[in-house]
């Protein structure tokens, strides 16, 4: 049995392990950033699929990233406007990201602050995490944590009590939007439309 509570699943992330939780778009399969490599073997994914850095808040996201400061203030005035939300941003990443995190393009990183407290709430405890939907490689995302720790037992789920439901945008991926160095380039169109 891999449902764990809130606190065993903090430490277990913290100390390495893959975990599980819901988000505001499908649950995240999720590690520290410098363990990407166990998602890449659970998920049986290609090194050409890069994975989001999840951050409790901007300020939690910023250091693993890097810009002028005129980029710098553009893409905070985004995350101002969009964050907490369903909108990935893929931007210069800092010498800080792994790159494990994005083997084929390791000078680029997405990253996103989730609309949804409990989530906030994990990442507020274990700082961001490599993240990715929870589900093998070119199958759908998995939508429930019984199903995830059916498919992957030996991924910390969280047990979850009626009142944290999944959110109004379940199974809905996030908007990924790539900074062109003057503009932004939607690589996925999601659940948010980015103005």
């Amino acid at each position: 049995m891999t449902q764990v509570s809130l606190d065993a699943l903090v430490i277990g992330a913290k100390s390495g392990k893959l975990v599980s939780f819901p988000t505001d778009t499908v649950p995240a399969l999720a590690s520290r950033p410098d363990c990407a490599e166990l998602i890449f073997a659970a998920k049986q994914r290609t090194p050409d699929k890069p994975l989001i850095l999840m951050g409790a808040s901007s300020a939690d996201l910023w250091p693993y990233v890097t810009g002028t400061p005129e980029e710098l203030q553009i893409w905070q005035q985004v995350a101002d406007q969009y964050w907490p939300g369903a909108l990935t941003l893929v931007l210069p990443a800092s010498e800080r990201v792994p790159a494990v995190m994005n083997p084929l393009e390791p000078t680029t990183i997405g990253v996103r602050v989730p609309n949804y407290a409990l989530a906030r709430q994990i990442l507020a405890q274990t700082g961001p995490l490599a993240t990715t939907s929870a589900n093998r490689s070119g199958e759908p995302a998995l939508q429930t944590m019984a199903e995830i720790e059916a498919h992957f037992p030996e991924v910390f789920t969280l047990r979850l009590d009626k009142a944290q439901l999944i959110s109004p945008n379940a199974g809905i991926p996030s908007t990924v939007a790539k900074w062109t160095g003057r503009s932004w380039e939607i690589l996925r169109q999601g659940a948010l439309k980015l103005i």
